[in-house]
C-alpha cells in the first residue's frame, strides 16, 4: 500500500496540483493585500473618506463606533465592508486565472479534429468494415466501392 501511495504522489498531476495550490494561496494573499492596502483606500477617499474595512452593522443596537470596539464588547456585527473587499479579491483572482487559462489555450494552438476513421459501414448489416473492403466480414455481402 505504501508503494502505491508513493507512485500516486510521484505522478506529475499530483505534484502539479500541489504546486498550483501553494502558488494560488500566495497569489491570493498578494491580491488581498493589494485590495485592502492599495486599491480600497483611494476608492474610500473618492467616496467621502470611507474605510471599507470598518463598515459594519451593530446587530445589538448599542452603536459601537468601530468593529474592534464591538468585538471587544462581544457584540454581534454584520461586517459588510470586509465582505465587499473579499468579493473584490475574488473577482481579481478569478480574472487573473481567466487570463492565464486564456493564454495557455492560445499557446496550445488550435484544436485539430481527429482523423477520419479508416472504416465505413456495411449497408446490409451496419457493421464497421475497412474502407478498402469489397466484402463484409460479418454478413459476407459484396459492398459497393
Amino acid at each position: 500500500m505504501l508503494k502505491e501511495f508513493k507512485e500516486f504522489i510521484m505522478r506529475g498531476n499530483v505534484l502539479d496540483l500541489a504546486v498550483g495550490i501553494v502558488i494560488g494561496a500566495a497569489f491570493g494573499k498578494i491580491v488581498s493585500s493589494f485590495v485592502a492596502d492599495i486599491l480600497m483606500p483611494p476608492v474610500g477617499l473618492l467616496l467621502g473618506k470611507v474605510d471599507f474595512s470598518n463598515l459594519f452593522v451593530d446587530l445589538s443596537g448599542q452603536g459601537h463606533r468601530t468593529i474592534a470596539a464591538a468585538k471587544a464588547a462581544g457584540v454581534p456585527t454584520l461586517n459588510y465592508g470586509v465582505f465587499l473587499q473579499a468579493g473584490l479579491d475574488f473577482l481579481i483572482v478569478a480574472f487573473a486565472i481567466f487570463l492565464v487559462v486564456q493564454q495557455a489555450n492560445r499557446l496550445r494552438g488550435p484544436q485539430q479534429a481527429p482523423p477520419a476513421p479508416p472504416t465505413k459501414e456495411c449497408p446490409y448489416c451496419t457493421s464497421a468494415i475497412p474502407v478498402r473492403a469489397r466484402r463484409c466480414p460479418q454478413c459476407t455481402a459484396e459492398v459497393p466501392a
